[in-house]
C-alpha cells in the first residue's frame, strides 16, 4: 500500500547507578572513614510526547500490517489517533483496513477525517470518494473524486471511477472528458475501454460504443456485460445479425435470462418471430418475473394474432396475460399499458 514499513524500534530506559565510596581500611591513628556518599534515587524514566507515542504506534501498526495481523495493527493506528488526532498517516492506515473488510461506513469517517486534516493529500480525498461510492452516495463522491483530481488531474483510478460515478447519476455529458482522460492514461485498460464505450452509449454515439467494446474485447476474457453492452449498440446501429452472433456467442458459456431476451429481441428486430418467442420463453423460463421477455412474448403473440385475422383466440390471450404480469412487476410502461388498452 503506501506505506514503507520500518523495523520496531525497542524502547529503552536509562537507569541510573547507586553510587557509593567505600572506606579504606589501614592502621594507625590517622585513618578516618571517609562519608559514604548520599544515596540518590533512580532517575525517572522518560515520558513521551504524545506526537512521539503516536508515531510509535504507526511503526508498530505498519509492521504489523506486513505481517497480516490486520486487527493488531488497527488497534494501533487507532491508538495513533487517540495519541494525535491530527496525524493524516493513523486515519488512512486505519481506513485502509476497515475498507479491506468491507467496513465501509468505518472507512469513510476514517478517510474523511483525513481529508479534513490534509486537504491536499490526495490519497484522502480519492479514498473518501471510493468509499462514498462503495455506500451509494455518489453524489458526495463526485465531489471528492473531483477535489483529488485537482490535486492529481492524470490518475487513472479517480479519473475512471469518477466517469463511472457521473454515469450513476445521469449526466453521461459530465462522464465524457474523465472516461476519455482515463483511456488516453491506459490505452490498454479492459475496464476503461467498456467505460467509455457505455459513456458512448448514453449519449447514444452507438458507432463509437461498438469501437471501444469491441476493443475492450481484444484486451480481456469476454464477460457478460461486455457482450450485452456490445450488443446493445449493435442492435442501436441495425447490425442485427452481429448482435445475434454476439449474444449467442454469450449464452453458449453464460446463459441467463437478460442474455435470451436480448437475444430475442435481436432475432424479432430480424423478422424471425418464431426463433425471437423461442428465446423470450426461455428467458421466462431462468427468471419468471423479467418483465422485458414477457413483453416480448406478448408482442410476438398479439402479431400472430393479427395476422390470423384475430383468429387465433389462443394467442390473444396469452398475449394479455403475459402483458398484465408485466405491468404488474413494473407498472411504469405507458407502452405497455397503451397495448393491453387497445388490444384488450
Amino acid at each position: 500500500m503506501r506505506y514503507l514499513f520500518a523495523q520496531l524500534n525497542s524502547r529503552r530506559a536509562g537507569i541510573a547507578a547507586l553510587v557509593s565510596v567505600a572506606g579504606l581500611a589501614g592502621c594507625g591513628d590517622w585513618y578516618r572513614t571517609k562519608p559514604a556518599a548520599e544515596a540518590r534515587p533512580p532517575a525517572a524514566v522518560e515520558k513521551k510526547a504524545p506526537e512521539q507515542l503516536a508515531e510509535d504506534s504507526i511503526d508498530r501498526a505498519k509492521v504489523l500490517k506486513e505481517q497480516g495481523l490486520a486487527q493488531q495493527a488497527l488497534v494501533e493506528f487507532e491508538r495513533a489517533i487517540e495519541s494525535n488526532p491530527r496525524l493524516t498517516v493513523a486515519y488512512l492506515g486505519a481506513g485502509d483496513i476497515y475498507r479491506e473488510r468491507g467496513d465501509y461506513n468505518a472507512a469513510e469517517s476514517r478517510y474523511a477525517k483525513a481529508a479534513e486534516i490534509e486537504p491536499s493529500n490526495f490519497d484522502a480525498q480519492y479514498l473518501h470518494g471510493l468509499t462514498l461510492q462503495l455506500l451509494e452516495r455518489v453524489t458526495e463522491s463526485i465531489r471528492a473524486y473531483l477535489r483529488a483530481l485537482s490535486i492529481r488531474p492524470d490518475d487513472f483510478n479517480a479519473n475512471l471511477n469518477l466517469a463511472t460515478a457521473y454515469l450513476q447519476v445521469n449526466e453521461p455529458t459530465q462522464a465524457l472528458p474523465y472516461a476519455q482522460r482515463a483511456v488516453r492514461i491506459d490505452s490498454q485498460s479492459a475496464a476503461a475501454r467498456t467505460n467509455l464505450g457505455a459513456v458512448y452509449s448514453a449519449l447514444s454515439r452507438h458507432d463509437e460504443a461498438i469501437v471501444e467494446y469491441q476493443q475492450a474485447a481484444e484486451l480481456t476474457e469476454l464477460s457478460a456485460p461486455l457482450l450485452l453492452n456490445l450488443a446493445d449498440s449493435l442492435q442501436k446501429v441495425g447490425r442485427y445479425a452481429e448482435a445475434v452472433n454476439t449474444l449467442k456467442q454469450l449464452i453458449r458459456t453464460e446463459p441467463s435470462a437478460n442474455a435470451y431476451e436480448r437475444l430475442g429481441a435481436a432475432l424479432f428486430r430480424s423478422k424471425e418471430y418464431d426463433e425471437a418467442l423461442v428465446n423470450f420463453r426461455k428467458a421466462v423460463e431462468i427468471d419468471a418475473n423479467h418483465f422485458p421477455a414477457l413483453n416480448g412474448i406478448g408482442v410476438c403473440q398479439l402479431n400472430r394474432w393479427v395476422w390470423s385475422d384475430q383468429k387465433d383466440e389462443a394467442a390473444h390471450d396469452e398475449a394479455m396475460r403475459v402483458l398484465r404480469r408485466s405491468l404488474q412487476i413494473e407498472p411504469r410502461q405507458p407502452k405497455i399499458m397503451e397495448l393491453v388498452s387497445r388490444y384488450k
